[in-house]
């Protein structure tokens, strides 16, 4: 059997990433579901970045990675603020205003964000197949949402904390790009949490008294969201980003709502309306479609008298 071209070994291994990446992510929210009920979204947010930064640290002492290049600390600052920080917060107190269908259709504006800026500042190319895969995909995140909507209505700082943790993530992913071209991706993404965390500092007080009073369940919950969504899915995610366009990473957690839906049904036995199923495969569709390549066009034969051994002989 034959062993694939470097390239296509990085695309695959890149896929690979992100994949993993989608993964927890959408088991991040089943979790900040259950933790979010004892820890307020301050608290959430920085006890998960605590979390996070001990065992991304910790695999920084073992590599012996030093720290980020001048020129890497800008995006790794703002992207550490933006969404490291009050992205999580933002998503966190949103999710505890509105029902998790709403949540999931006004923070899946993201990527389309992530596109605009990322073909503006970073000069990403718009191709068709991309297009065409985020309309897709946002196409199956409304029908998503709209299905797992309750009828009280949403609350109106419910939908502007989504939207305003859009623009964070949006924002961060952007500025993450260029400095994943001076830095390592481990170094990108170890100090990118520490700054969410020490931007997070002003709820320590409120982590302290919310620990002391909640279950265990919940604790173990943020813990996992530190150490799996976000210390080992962010790292995946900045490997496959440092890879690929901003764009194209930004269409692939299209696919988180479509896993959403499956881990709410396994794990919570929220069985899923149709209309659920059909907006889950249509958010893969995108995802395929967007990241799928155009074939490559047949090379026309080359006329006779054009090529070279031919056109000695007419001389």
């Amino acid at each position: 059997m034959m062993n694939p071209s470097p390239a296509r070994r990085t695309d695959l291994l890149a896929a690979g990433a992100a994949t993993v990446t989608v993964v927890l992510w959408a088991s991040a929210f089943v979790s900040i579901r259950s933790a979010g009920e004892s820890y307020s979204p301050g608290a959430l947010a920085l006890g998960r970045l605590l979390a996070g930064a001990l065992t991304l640290g910790i695999f920084c002492l073992v590599r012996r990675e030093g720290w980020p290049p001048r020129a890497a600390w800008p995006g790794i600052a703002i992207s550490g603020v933006l969404w490291f920080g009050f992205y999580m917060v933002a998503l966190n107190w949103g999710e505890q205003q509105v029902d998790a269908g709403t949540a999931a259709l006004v923070v899946n504006i993201g990527p389309i964000l992530v596109a605009l800026l990322a073909a503006r500042l970073l000069g990403d190319a718009m191709p068709p197949r991309l297009l065409a895969g985020m309309a897709v995909s946002f196409a199956g995140a409304v029908a998503v949402g709209v299905s797992m909507s309750g009828g009280d209505g949403s609350s109106v700082l419910g939908v502007v904390l989504c939207l305003l943790a859009a623009v964070g993530y949006a924002g961060g992913v952007v500025a993450q790009k260029p400095a994943l071209g001076h830095a390592s991706v481990l170094q990108v993404t170890t100090f990118g949490c520490l700054v969410g965390a020490v931007a997070c500092l002003p709820f320590a007080g409120q982590l302290v008294s919310d620990a002391a009073d909640a279950p265990l369940s919940a604790t173990l919950n943020m813990v996992y969201l530190g150490v799996f969504p976000t210390a080992l899915a962010f790292t995946t995610w900045a490997y496959a980003l440092s890879r690929t366009t901003a764009s194209k990473m930004g269409a692939t957690t299209y696919a988180v709502p479509a896993l959403v839906v499956l881990m709410s049904w396994l794990a919570l036995g929220e069985v899923p309306k149709l209309l659920t199923l059909a907006g889950g495969a249509l958010c893969l569709a995108g995802v395929a479609v967007s990241r799928s390549r155009a074939r490559a066009a047949t090379p026309e034969a080359v006329p006779p008298a054009s090529q070279p051994e031919r056109a000695s002989e007419s001389t």
